[in-house]
């Protein structure tokens, strides 16, 4: 079994950040209102999940996108094609109040955890991707999922 690189886990969980905080100030009134007032309301509760879940789908289809640059035979053209899928899932599906943001998020984020098996199913991932992406998933719906469920 491969070692996820330790950069590359720092990055991760760094990128969980937003994710946890958002979860924290829904959880806590207190804490919402400290950063609500100290940050400002876009970066409290499920507000700053969904902006930045957004951003993160999107910078996932480049990963994707990459990836299928070390393809040379069809499945480079099929790569190309399922690497634009989660920024379009950001755009498209993640307006009409937080709660549908949130659960459309969470929908967006496990199709990328699929896309990701694929792409490391076809070689083109790197042998440690799919252990850090589930850790990274596995957190990231279970914050998106205390602001549309709680």
């Amino acid at each position: 079994m491969t070692t996820i690189p330790r950069a590359a886990l720092i990055l991760g969980l760094a990128g969980l950040i937003p994710f946890l905080w958002g979860a924290l100030t829904y959880l806590s009134p207190a804490l919402q209102a400290w950063g609500a007032a100290a940050l400002g309301p876009r970066f409290v509760g499920p507000y700053v999940q969904i902006a930045y879940g957004q951003i993160i789908l999107a910078f996932m289809s480049g990963v994707l996108w990459g990836f299928a640059t070390n393809a040379d035979d069809r499945r480079a053209a099929t790569g190309y094609a399922l690497a634009v899928l989660p920024a379009l899932w950001a755009f498209f599906m993640t307006g009409g109040g937080p709660t549908g943001a949130a659960i459309n998020l969470i929908f967006g984020f496990l199709g990328l955890l699929m896309l990701d098996a694929a792409f490391a199913s076809w070689g083109l991932a790197p042998v440690w991707w799919m252990r850090l992406r589930l850790l990274l998933t596995a957190v990231v719906t279970l914050c998106l999922a205390v602001g549309a469920f709680l």
